[in-house]
């Protein structure tokens, strides 16, 4: 008997703390103690994606409206109690709007930085690994930031997040002359407060309809 279950690689982003990943604390065997990925078993009658709103619910206390799926892992000994095919699913969203609380197998749940992990059980890691690959394909060729950033922001701070997602330096005049002649931002004439010395720049902000109209066509950010 094959077990079909969903796990939930949701990423979070802070522009004081970076990438961060979403771990449960297991409650049970097996694995009891170690870190994970929220998820479980899907219910018969449920769909893949109710199920895995269910268990990131349960888990962490944590609500959102949509996780992409990512990949099917189906390696035969993944599950050391019995055969389990699991669909991943993976997301990006600001980890400072949610109260986490943990519940039902979970003992707690917690915001991990990508460069301070524990060690994941099961095949979890290898699930991160392909998340964080394809989250930083797709920052490419569809826009992110409206949900993450702050409603009014220094160009900086896009730069910022799309540094820390790809996890290399760009080319930040080329950066902005694309980013702006997609006509999805907006300078405002209010200025950012600086903490120290220099010259405070303006502010931008998304234009929402375009956004999210060019987010559903698609774009192409060469960096």
């Amino acid at each position: 008997m094959i077990n079909l279950a969903v796990d939930a690689v949701v990423f979070g982003y802070t522009s004081e703390d970076g990438l961060s990943v979403l771990l449960i604390q297991r409650k049970i065997p097996p694995f009891e103690g170690e870190w994970a990925l929220p998820g479980g078993l899907v219910k018969e009658n449920e769909s893949l994606d109710e199920a895995v709103m269910r268990e990131l619910k349960e888990e962490t206390g944590v609500s959102i409206n949509y996780l992409e799926q990512l990949y099917t892992f189906g390696e035969p000994k993944r599950d050391p109690r019995n055969r389990v095919v699991s669909v991943a699913y993976y997301g990006l969203v600001r980890p400072d709007v949610f109260h986490l609380l943990a519940d039902t197998d979970a003992l707690e749940a917690a915001w991990f930085n990508l460069d301070e992990l524990p060690k994941l059980a099961f095949d979890h890691q290898n699930i991160l690994n392909l998340a964080r690959v394809r989250l930083k394909g797709k920052i490419t060729y569809e826009p992110i930031g409206f949900e993450l950033l702050d409603k009014k922001f220094p160009f900086s701070e896009l730069e910022k997040l799309y540094q820390t997602v790809l996890d290399k330096p760009i080319d930040r005049r080329n950066f902005k002359k694309k980013i702006m002649s997609y006509d999805f931002l907006e300078e405002t004439t209010e200025k950012q407060i600086l903490k120290g010395a220099g010259r405070p720049g303006n502010l931008f902000k998304f234009n929402e309809k375009k956004y999210l109209d060019l987010k559903k066509k698609g774009i192409n950010i060469d960096l």
